[in-house]
């Protein structure tokens, strides 16, 4: 089976089936998902495949307060990620986290685990947002 960013046109179905699954389990009414937040699904990677879409969806059930489902009820990740389309928000703390990370593995001299010891974070958390802030071409690759 195809990973889940070649067959895009499956995202709103699988997010509205999840959605009802989610509202079921959590007691909770949510009558949709808006078109905004539905442009953030479709414009994102998916590099965990169904499980993260699902994953998405149930955070946005459990933590939003209205009757759809809205971008800002969706994970940071995703609302941050390349290619997604951002709020001034979102494109603001994408580029502070870009910066924050080129300068740590500049002082590292571009080791990421060197540079994930400044951070104060696990350096697999460090090469996971390299990757969604899409770093990685133009970092070292971990030693």
């Amino acid at each position: 089976m195809p990973a889940l960013r070649e067959r895009k046109e499956d995202v709103p179905m699988l997010a509205n089936y999840f959605a009802a699954k989610m509202c079921e389990s959590a007691g909770r009414r949510v009558s949709g998902i808006t078109a905004a937040a539905r442009r953030q699904l479709l414009a994102y990677s998916w590099p965990g495949n169904v499980r993260e879409l699902g994953n998405a969806i149930e955070r946005a059930v459990v933590l939003g307060a209205g009757e759809y489902i809205e971008p800002e009820d969706l994970p940071d990740e995703l609302l941050e990620a390349p290619g997604v389309p951002s709020d001034g928000y979102h494109e603001s703390v994408r580029e502070a986290r870009r910066t924050i990370i080129r300068d740590a593995l500049q002082q590292a001299g571009g080791s990421q685990v060197e540079a994930a010891k400044l951070l104060g974070i696990n350096s697999t958390y460090l090469s996971r947002l390299i990757r969604n802030l899409d770093l990685r071409t133009r970092t070292h690759p971990a030693e």
